[in-house]
């Protein structure tokens, strides 16, 4: 095929994830990946991708992102402090300038969105009622979003990620080393999960078959509360598991962040991204993540 007839991706937030999709999309698609520092162009080529220096903190340097891309993969998450999320905003109105728009877009978003549901089950029909100043930024993202892509008729679709892991890197594996205390039961909280390699190919399944303006909760099939998450990956790994302590013994050990994502409990079905988008999960539970890496779970 020749390339130059082929449909460009571009993907601004080239991080962890972005990269593991790279090469599926890089034999279908030329790939632009935008990185903020030179140095990282060599990687992104190896991908398969061409590298973009660009950052979304300094507008100056996004003009080369207009009327380059038919589909956009949008993986930079807001800036850590602030009100809203003014890279995503920044973003929107480099693709804009030149009046060439992309067909779509997809944007990894969070389930922080929904703040704290006390444990209940919730899909995508729940209101965003975020409790933490990060998630309201993510909230703020995805309003941007959804405008743009009423405005233009570009075909925006959202990949609302809880906790993303992997085999490896992505493990609490040190915090489990270092002995960092967990929620004892009677105040654990339920958390949800994704691993990084399901969480890319969401990523393509979302381009191509996501519904405009629509929300899908990127999740897994796991039910755990935090500290059993926690001891599965011990038990598996050969660590100790880590010690229980109540919320108010536990706010003295652990920092405000973390602290802050053991304040939201909820359980997230996940039905849409298997209805709509026919996303088959290569891990569907940490368990089978932790069997496939070699780890012994009951």
């Amino acid at each position: 095929m020749n390339r130059r007839k082929m449909k460009q991706v571009l993907i601004v937030g080239s991080g962890d994830v972005a990269r593991r999709i790279i090469p599926w999309l890089a034999r279908r698609f030329r790939v632009c990946a935008v990185v903020r520092r030179p140095e990282e162009r060599a990687a992104l080529r190896a991908l398969g991708a061409r590298a973009l220096v660009a950052d979304l903190d300094q507008p100056s340097s996004l003009g080369r992102l207009a009327g380059i891309a038919d589909y956009v993969l949008h993986c930079a998450p807001p800036p850590a402090t602030g009100q809203g999320d003014p890279r995503t905003g920044r973003l929107l109105a480099a693709l804009q300038h030149r009046g060439s728009l992309p067909r779509r877009l997809v944007y990894i978003s969070t389930t922080g969105v929904y703040g704290d549901c006390g444990g209940d089950w919730l899909d995508e029909t729940r209101p965003p009622r975020p409790t933490s100043a990060r998630g309201a930024r993510r909230v703020a993202a995805e309003g941007l979003l959804r405008g743009f892509g009423r405005r233009t008729g570009c075909r925006v679709s959202l990949l609302r990620a809880p906790g993303i892991y992997d085999s490896d890197a992505r493990l609490p594996l040190a915090r489990l080393e270092k002995g960092d205390p967990v929620l004892q039961a009677d105040d654990d909280v339920f958390t949800n999960h994704i691993h990084a390699d399901d969480l890319a190919w969401l990523l393509a399944l979302g381009l191509f078959r996501g519904k405009p303006g629509r929300a899908y909760n990127a999740c897994d099939d796991s039910q755990l509360r935090m500290g059993d998450y926690f001891d599965l990956v011990a038990d598996a790994c050969g660590l100790p598991r880590p010690p229980r302590l109540s919320r108010d013994e536990l706010a003295s050990r652990v920092s405000p962040m973390t602290l802050s994502f053991m304040s939201e409990s909820r359980r997230i079905g996940n039905a849409r991204i298997k209805r709509e988008l026919r996303a088959g999960l290569r891990f569907p539970t940490v368990a089978d993540a932790l069997r496939a890496r070699g780890g012994r779970v009951s």
